[in-house]
């Protein structure tokens, strides 16, 4: 009767092991395809943000396709058609045209 119990004991540690190592790999996976990813998109986004200058083509997260005239520490100042400007949030800004966003990788267009 004690070797039955002992047993059972047993079993009841090693699957609460492998119950908390199975969620372990869960988190896990999530974390790796999922947050990291996303934290390097955001990087990159932010890099692209602080390295914009004049002249440049830009798109905003808006779809409004312009020439950057001006940049200032939060805003830009667009240029949309000849003669028509338009102030935006320096965080609006989304990628230039000449990149094309696939689902996982921003490439360059030719």
């Amino acid at each position: 009767m004690q070797t039955l119990l002992l047993q059972a004991a047993s079993a009841e540690g090693a699957n609460l092991y492998s119950n908390f190592l199975f969620i372990g790999l869960i988190i896990l996976v999530f974390y790796f395809f999922m947050v990291r990813p996303q934290q390097k998109k955001a990087k990159d986004q932010k890099k692209f943000r602080e390295e914009l200058k004049r002249g440049m083509n830009v798109v905003t997260i808006g779809g409004m396709h312009g020439r950057l005239l001006s940049v200032d520490d939060d805003t830009v100042w667009l240029e949309v058609d000849k003669g028509l400007k338009l102030k935006f949030e320096k965080s609006a800004i989304a990628v230039e045209p000449t990149t094309r966003v696939n689902a996982n990788t921003v490439t360059e267009t030719t």
